[in-house]
């Protein structure tokens, strides 16, 4: 009898992991498509080409070649992109459209498990989309490299956009709705959240204002090589962004009631 007790304690714990590898085989069926591969690459690649070879070697950007200062800053747009693209698109459209999602809520898991299980599909979406540029990193860039804290601020980063792509799957009317989300808050970060130049070489007051985006807090820290008390603020400030997102997020599928 105890060990039935433990073993539906357990799966208590492992509610997330339906949800999770629902998302994941539906995943694997974008893989077996080059499209999919083709179009997770294309961006990042495209601004590689453009700015990264283009001026190449022959610009100094904090000490380093521009082409290695630009690419952990392609990794982490990358990483938020499709962290959050997916997951606001795929909740978006099963909530609305296929009406998926309303059986989700009705089953025997809570609304942090469902939370935990979409926040992790939409990391491995990141993730995957992340290597992908690091391994062009790899040929063209002579100091490019991955250290602990890289890997680090790069989970952090995808599980905080993940969420963010809960929270606007959740509250979208339409599926449209996603692209006007993405034109106000994602495209925005992607330019001048220090991507592809410094932050420092801002406007003071518009600095002030892209300070306060979450991605500005990734490119500061995945560039760095260890940690020091800048690096520690915007670690804090991400993970600040990652329980709040989280929270409400898991509050919205709690209250959901279409």
């Amino acid at each position: 009898m105890k060990s039935l007790q433990g073993f539906e304690g357990m799966g208590r714990y492992l509610d997330w992991y339906p949800v999770f590898l629902r998302e994941m085989l539906h995943f694997r069926r974008k893989l077996l498509k080059l499209g999919y591969l083709f179009s997770a690459m294309v961006v990042p690649v495209i601004y590689l080409v453009t700015f990264g070879l283009g001026m190449g070697r022959n610009v100094q950007m904090q000490g380093t070649d521009y082409l290695s200062f630009l690419l952990p800053g392609l990794v982490a747009m990358s990483s938020m992109n499709n962290s959050y693209t997916w997951v606001a698109s795929s909740l978006n459209l099963n909530r609305l459209y296929f009406k998926t999602f309303q059986v989700l809520v009705q089953s025997p898991i809570s609304s942090s498990s469902i939370m935990i299980g979409e926040v992790l599909a939409g990391v491995v979406k990141g993730l995957f989309a992340s290597f992908l540029i690091m391994a062009v990193g790899f040929v063209l860039a002579r100091n490019f490299s991955i250290t602990p804290l890289f890997v680090t601020v790069l989970l952090l980063n995808c599980m905080l956009f993940a969420s963010f792509g809960v929270i606007t799957g959740m509250i979208t009317t339409s599926h449209e709705d996603t692209s006007t989300y993405n034109n106000f808050f994602i495209l925005p970060m992607a330019f001048f959240s220090g991507t592809f130049f410094p932050v420092d070489r801002m406007p003071e007051g518009l600095r002030a204002i892209v300070y306060l985006f979450p991605l500005t807090h990734t490119n500061i820290v995945i560039r760095k090589s260890s940690l020091d008390i800048e690096a520690l603020i915007s670690l804090a400030v991400l993970l600040f962004y990652l329980i709040v997102f989280f929270a409400y997020g898991s509050r919205l599928i709690r209250k959901y009631s279409e």
